[in-house]
């Protein structure tokens, strides 16, 4: 029955359900765009390229280890934990010894792999095809592909290359052509001898260059080691039985076993990296999603059910039960909820791929790192927005069941003049919440715990927002009472109706507090960041020139022939990496320690880099304040490799941002990272040696003399791509935002076709209608516009303050400017216009029609 009634009702009054649908439906979508990310991240498959003709693969792990034991109530607990390494882990080379007297192997083929890039006649770097990396193999190794001969002949002299067909056909390569290649040292011209293809077509996420096998060794910069071992394996041999057969040979040895698709981890490691990246980020736009989609479905529900008060009332009156309203408005919701929750799930989906696409194109997530799609978040979606549907409706519906049916009537006639107890506190309870992350906030240090507390306190303060909306419309109308009055006499009804109707007002409030809040974080989050960042790096950079490379990076005797220069006194050079320690992830640099504090100046507040040098570390001040550490103290770090390193801390300093959490000794990063080239050298000298570093480096493809303007700009640059992956994540969920806006202010003005009817037959002209409502517009606009601004500033100035130390959060003007009329548009258009459609009917019609 109650089914039957529900399904009429939806029927009849399809211009209210309209408004919920669309917020079901957006909400649906973003959720499933999230869990198709957050899947991705936790099953989404790596495919091999180069090892795609080795079933066997064995490599050095590739994760940090922690394993702890705890005791308690005589039961003893070992929880185990790991995190993916930033670079290459290497095998020692007797392991292939070791896999070659294993039954059953044909052959175990070393494999070291490191940065080869061609370079043209013109010194143009190249990369892999589309932007992807350009790497080096021993010719030896080819067989894991395999990669075969086309043209001419395997390299057997030191100054012999062979390059793929891909390459070759980019740089119009032939054999016996002469080649310069970029790789982890001096560039060097090489002869090609010949020109090679894999069997199953080319590779799209690399290009190959290979080498000698005492050459590939040289450049690989890692003596005595192997960066992996393709097994393989005699014919008719039982794969499950070899398995077993290496795995006990290699019991004891931190090498790993790896066979069908648990190959392509080992092959690019920055995709298996990019998994916790992109569960880390599904998660948070996931959750930050499923927040804003509460808040907004709760409040159209809520507005939806205020408009039909007087249906309901009557429905009490004629003697329907609480529990039969419950019952009716609970199976509506489910409707409108099943309907939209499919609809969006399937619209998630493109949505996933887009997504996905950006996130590849900004380089947040590696091209080899393929999106799983499956039925979970599709469901989870829907799930969701079913029990989010019908939740909305039990909550909005909450007072109006509850009530006498004689009091239901009264209030649907004329609205309560203030909210309930409940709601208020509730309101206040959020509010506590809110203030409660906003200082939280100020205590923290890093961004990965900072950026998900700042989205989250822009949504508790705007759900405070919402439940107090009532109050705070009421207290803002008796401010703006005096101006409106001035535009008299609409300004006078505009004023009255912001007072009278505070509850459908709060509802059209609270959108816009969002959308505007919203927006100026996501905006100005980067920016404060950002800035503090680039401030730090100006203020400690004392160099007079850098050195930057349009390639791999700086070769080490690019940074020699600098220092040569006469006129010079320092060359710094400068190589990044990550490193571990216990399990925590901290950006760390290698720097040369000769002449260190004539380039840069971190401000140190704490010991002395004069001591700087092997073994020794400086810390940020953040970094040394978690981990507890002080000059004199024990660093124990685990390197990019996965090699354990125990350093003295000789300083900390106070420009963390600007230099990183972590210095170490540049030699001790450089043997243990894929690319020991530099990021950049820092060059001090006198003003006339400018020319002198120039010719000094125009020997290396790439390099370039910068001066410090340039560098700052290149550093603004990277900034801006950095920060792409958080505007494009969060964009999402202020594009909703600004839809529930239109959503919202539209239901609202729709539903008041008999009261402007009424002020039609009372002598008002359409024009005195419309200009009412653009004031009411203005007025809500105004309100939202302080309370949006507010919130923002109140959540920029505690991120500012615990990120960068001062309460200065980095505010754009004319970007500010551009949300508040992106808001003030959407706001007046989602009024106006359906404004204008409700004065186009008959007034008399209207105001003598039926609910």
């Amino acid at each position: 029955m109650m089914l039957r009634y529900a399904i009429r009702t939806l029927r009849a009054r399809k211009g209210g359900f309209i408004g919920a649908l669309l917020a079901l439906f957006c909400a649906s979508a973003l959720i499933t765009a999230c869990g198709v990310l957050l899947e991705t991240g936790l099953r989404g498959s790596i495919a091999t390229e180069r090892y795609a003709a080795t079933p066997v693969v064995v490599s050095a792990d590739q994760y940090v280890h922690q394993v702890t034991v705890k005791h308690k109530k005589g039961k003893t607990k070992v929880k185990h934990k790991a995190k993916p390494l930033a670079e290459h882990a290497w095998l020692p080379y007797g392991t292939v010894r070791t896999l070659q007297r294993v039954p059953g192997v044909r052959r175990a083929v070393p494999e070291v792999t490191f940065p080869a890039h061609a370079v043209t006649p013109d010194g143009r770097v190249l990369s892999g095809p589309d932007g992807t990396p350009s790497y080096g193999h021993a010719w030896s190794s080819a067989p894991l592909t395999p990669f075969a001969l086309t043209r001419g002949s395997a390299p057997r002299l030191a100054g012999d290359v062979v390059v793929d067909r891909a390459l070759a056909a980019r740089a119009g390569l032939e054999p016996g052509d002469r080649l310069t290649v970029q790789s982890t040292a001096a560039p060097r011209t090489y002869r090609v001898t010949g020109i090679a293809a894999p069997a199953g077509g080319e590779l799209r996420r690399q290009t190959s260059l290979f080498f000698t096998d005492s050459e590939a060794t040289r450049l690989a910069a890692h003596p005595g080691r192997v960066a992996a071992i393709g097994v393989l394996p005699e014919p008719g041999t039982d794969p499950a039985r070899l398995k077993h057969d290496l795995a006990t040979a290699l019991t004891g040895t931190k090498a790993r076993i790896h066979t069908g698709g648990d190959r392509g981890p080992t092959e690019f490691p920055d995709a298996a990296a990019a998994r916790t990246r992109l569960v880390s980020m599904g998660g948070a736009m996931g959750g930050t999603s499923l927040l804003v989609a509460v808040l907004v479905v709760v409040g159209t529900f809520a507005l939806s059910i205020q408009q039909r008060h007087r249906e309901i009332a009557l429905l009490r009156a004629i003697a329907a039960t609480p529990r039969q309203i419950r019952r009716l408005l609970g199976r509506e919701a489910l409707l409108v909820g099943l309907v939209a929750g499919a609809l969006g799930a399937l619209a998630g989906l493109p949505l996933a791929h887009w997504l996905y696409g950006r996130f590849v194109e900004v380089g947040a997530v590696p091209a080899t790192l393929h999106l799983a799609v499956g039925f979970f978040p599709m469901g989870a979606a829907v799930a969701t927005t079913l029990l989010g549907a019908w939740a909305a409706a039990r909550i909005s519906a909450r007072r109006i069941v509850r009530i006498r049916p004689a009091e239901a009537l009264s209030e649907a006639a004329a609205p309560r003049p203030r909210p309930a107890l409940g709601r208020t506190l509730a309101g206040l309870a959020l509010l506590a919440g809110g203030v409660v992350l906003v200082v939280l906030l100020g205590h923290l240090h890093t961004e990965p715990a900072s950026t998900p507390v700042t989205y989250l306190a822009v949504v508790v303060l705007a759900g405070a927002v919402a439940l107090l909306g009532p109050l705070i419309v009421r207290t803002a109308v008796a401010v703006l009472a005096l101006p409106l009055r001035v535009v008299r006499p609409w300004g006078r009804l505009a004023t009255a109706n912001l007072r009278g109707n505070a509850t459908r007002m709060a509802t059209a409030v609270t959108p816009l507090v969002l959308l505007i809040g919203m927006a100026a974080t996501v905006l100005f989050l980067h920016p404060t960041l950002d800035d503090a960042a680039r401030r730090q790096a100006r203020d400690g950079n004392r160099a007079d020139w850098t050195l930057a490379s349009q390639g791999p990076g700086v070769p080490g005797a690019a940074a020699a022939a600098v220092r040569g220069t006469p006129g010079v006194t320092a060359a710094t050079e400068v190589v990044r990496t990550t490193v571990r320690v216990g399990l925590d992830k901290y950006q760390a640099q290698g720097v040369t320690p000769q002449g260190l504090t004539r380039t840069w100046d971190p401000d140190v507040t704490r010991g002395s880099l004069a001591r700087f040098g092997a073994g020794t570390a400086a810390l940020s001040e953040v970094a040394a304040d978690d981990l507890g550490l002080a000059p004199g103290g024990r660093l124990r770090l685990t390197l990019g490799d996965g090699t354990p390193a125990t350093l003295t801390v000789v300083a900390v300093y106070a420009r963390g941002l600007g230099f990183g959490d972590l210095t170490l000794p540049h030699d001790l990063v450089a043997r243990h990272v894929d690319n020991p080239l530099a990021s950049s050298v820092l060059v001090a000298a006198d003003h006339a040696a400018r020319a002198r570093v120039a010719k000094a480096v125009r020997g290396f493809p790439g390099v370039r003399v910068l001066d410090p303007d340039r560098v700052e700009e290149l550093r603004a640059a990277t900034a801006r791509s950095n920060a792409e992956v958080d505007y494009i994540a969060m964009g999402l969920i202020v594009a909703f935002t600004a839809i529930a806006v239109v959503n919202t202010l539209a239901m609202s003005t729709a539903e008041r076709g008999r009261e402007f009817a009424k002020l039609r037959l009372a002598g008002a002209t359409r024009r005195q209608v419309l200009r009412m409502l653009r004031l009411e517009t203005a007025g809500l606009l105004l309100i939202a516009v302080v309370l949006g601004t507010g919130t923002a500033l109140a959540v920029l100035t505690a991120f500012s303050v615990g990120m960068t130390g001062g309460a200065a959060p980095t505010v754009v003007p004319l970007t500010y400017a551009l949300v508040l009329g992106l808001a003030a548009l959407l706001a007046f258009a989602a009024t106006v216009l359906p404004g204008r459609l409700a004065l186009s009917a008959r007034p008399v019609d209207l105001a003598s029609a039926k609910d």
